[in-house]
């Protein structure tokens, strides 16, 4: 998929800022398009683990939640963690628990079911866990919407609420509420996640009770922290690198194993490899099976035990795959009918669809044909769990407020958000919801973006400064890996790689210094970079191998060049229109894929660019006379009876 270049604006001029920071003007650069603009904030930006911590005691109620755990490790009373299914709940959950024990305290944890019992407190496992004798139960990374639940506790259970997402309208009536995202709460970074404010608790009871300055464990709150997509600023920055620096080497045997399992030996780890390795394995637990066995893996002590539930997490995110695969199918098959090019949004539902599964799969549709998402699985009780994923420009969490009246409850973000409906509106649902999405975007809101930094040839790329970039991570949310762009260019001996085909290697530069660069998942694309000129957007890298580095360039979009941008006019769209036809007569299919469309027009026909040849297939599903056979994975020509008319085509007229 092509996406937009969204050029950051040209940054004035930086070489005082950068002396000052002995950095080059381009890190300058960089860091004033985040917003860093001050000699004083780039150091702390680019050293946060020289920064301290602050103060624990600055965050409301953390005074009242300090005293009345302590009271409850003196006289020996049963604590109870209360934690989230996600990784950020099971690295928060292990964390206090740790620390608990290591304080002296009598402490064990719950994490509730997510396909029985779903997120956050529920007023059954409160009066269980009463009645198994805990006094005191801390939450962690849930808790603050559960006004009802804690109110009805009153007088039978003690609940400390530790939780990071927004509050409502009331907070919970329970003994202490810390939460840094309380409107009267002053403490200055609003950003940790749900661990970060346990880790917060556990720095405040070293503190109180050993006199001790806390700041251990913290590979184990950077693994919740990258998994929970939080942004990478403030405290985070510093959690994060100081956390990945002693992951290889923790004291968490359960990390180690994890590391093991996702085959992980690098000692410099990133952002990467616990976003897209450990994490995954981690929520298969939550997701599939259960999210009691993340934790164990976390706090086992014992190298066998913690390697044995490392594999078994390993073999459920295998399961996972499996299962997300077969409903992505299965999704897919259910669009066959409908006219996708004109769809402003997408709505599915499958009965018994994996509950745990189906925000993964959104995300799949979403990152396929670039509309807002909406899965859902129909539940044997008539109710429809449903989880969504949204694209620029279009704020989930105020579409769904537009469409509550089809609603039983709902709650999330701009860019995700979950939700419940009666099947009896589903249907009702889905009109409200088209409806909604067609009046609020635009067509170009359905063309992804990308941010460039600035034009930078790639001949100008040093490996002194891909090490100088190296200074901005750790990378995620709020800190996103700079990506830079150069135009018109011609590569050379593209080829696929990979033991599918599946990933694009080519050369780039001049001959005397060719540059290898990489475009995963993009195999099919070879024959396009051999035949077109091209604007690529790419982030620089160092490849080491049998120790020798080289620059390599990580493609992070490629689209044709200006000269390339051919409007088909209608001769081009009768020679389009009659390729596919031959093809259809040929193959009885025609792919699904413009990629190999263009080179099958370029070697039977004429030079066409991918640009054209895309948009004549976008006129053509417009027309009606394209249409796409999602289960097989390929277009199809209708039989026409009448006449086309070009001018009913939106593509065509805007033209």
């Amino acid at each position: 998929m092509m996406k937009q270049w969204k050029l950051l604006d040209k940054v004035p001029d930086l070489s005082g800022l950068a002396k000052k920071i002995g950095a080059s003007e381009l890190i300058a650069g960089v860091l004033w398009h985040r917003g860093i603009r001050t000699a004083a904030a780039a150091k702390e930006f680019l050293q946060p683990e020289k920064q301290p911590f602050y103060d624990p005691y600055l965050m409301k109620d953390m005074d009242k939640a300090v005293a009345r755990v302590i009271t409850a490790i003196e006289h020996e009373e049963h604590i109870t963690v209360y934690g989230d299914y996600d990784v950020d709940g099971m690295t928060a959950t292990s964390l206090m628990l740790h620390n608990l024990r290591a304080l002296g305290g009598k402490a064990d944890f719950y994490i509730p079911d997510r396909q029985k019992e779903g997120y956050g407190l529920n007023l059954e496992a409160l009066q269980y866990l009463a009645e198994q004798g805990t006094k005191l139960l801390l939450t962690v990374d849930c808790g603050i919407a559960s006004v009802a639940d804690v109110a009805a506790m009153k007088g039978k259970l003690d609940i400390i609420i530790t939780d990071h997402h927004l509050p409502g309208a009331v907070l919970p009536k329970a003994l202490a509420v810390v939460n840094p995202h309380r409107a009267d709460c002053e403490y200055p970074d609003k950003n940790l996640a749900g661990v970060g404010v346990a880790f917060k608790l556990c720095q405040a009871l070293w503190q109180k009770l050993e006199n001790e300055k806390y700041e251990r464990d913290l590979e184990l709150v950077a693994l919740g922290t990258v998994a929970d997509v939080v942004p990478l600023l403030g405290e985070n920055r510093h959690i994060v690198k100081t956390g990945l620096e002693n992951m290889t080497n923790s004291t968490f045997a359960g990390i180690r194993a994890l590391l093991k399992t996702a085959d992980i030996s690098d000692s410099r780890l990133n952002t990467g490899h616990v976003g897209f390795r450990l994490a995954p394995r981690l929520n298969a637990a939550g997701r599939i099976g259960s999210a009691v066995k993340g934790v164990h893996l976390l706090l086992a002590k014992d190298e066998g035990k913690a390697m044995e539930l490392a594999m078994e997490l390993d073999m459920l995110n295998s399961q996972r795959q499996a299962i997300e695969q077969e409903i992505l199918q299965k999704a897919e098959a259910s669009l066959k009918e409908q006219d996708l090019i004109n769809l402003p949004a997408i709505v599915v539902a499958g009965e018994n669809w994996n509950s745990g599964v189906i925000g993964i799969v959104a995300s799949r549709l979403v990152d396929k044909y670039y509309k807002p998402v909406v899965v859902f699985s129909i539940q044997e009780d008539g109710v429809c769990k449903g989880s969504c994923r949204s694209i620029d420009g279009f704020n989930m969490y105020e579409a769904l407020k537009l469409c509550q009246d089809h609603i039983i409850k709902f709650g999330g973000h701009a860019q995700a958000a979950g939700l419940s409906v009666a099947i009896a509106e589903l249907d009702d649902f889905k009109q409200a919801f088209y409806k909604v999405a067609a009046a609020k975007l635009t067509p170009d809101d359905y063309i992804p973006k990308v941010e460039v930094e600035a034009e930078l040839e790639p001949s100008k790329v040093t490996i002194d400064l891909v090490e100088e970039l190296d200074k901005l991570e750790p990378y995620g949310m709020g800190n996103p890996k700079p990506l830079f762009g150069w135009k018109n260019i011609r590569a050379k001996s593209a080829m696929v790689i990979g033991s599918q085909g599946q990933h694009l290697r080519f050369q780039i530069g001049t001959d005397e210094a060719l540059r290898t660069a990489l475009f995963w998942n993009q195999g099919s694309m070879a024959g396009i970079v051999n035949a077109e000129n091209i604007d690529i957007v790419y982030s620089p890298a160092i490849n080491e191998w049998q120790g020798r580095r080289s620059l390599q360039y990580m493609i992070n979009a490629l689209n044709p060049a200006a000269g390339e941008k051919v409007f088909p006019e209608r001769e081009t769209l009768a020679e389009i229109y009659r390729l596919l036809y031959q093809i259809q007569q040929q193959e009885g299919k025609i792919p699904y894929n413009a990629t190999e469309l263009t080179i099958q027009f370029n070697q039977q026909r004429a030079h066409i660019s991918l640009y054209t040849l895309s948009i004549g297939l976008r006129i053509f599903q417009e027309l009606g006379i394209l249409r796409t056979n999602l289960t097989e994975e390929s277009y199809y020509l209708p039989k026409v009876t009448t006449k086309m008319d070009l001018s009913n085509s939106p593509t065509f007229s805007r033209h």
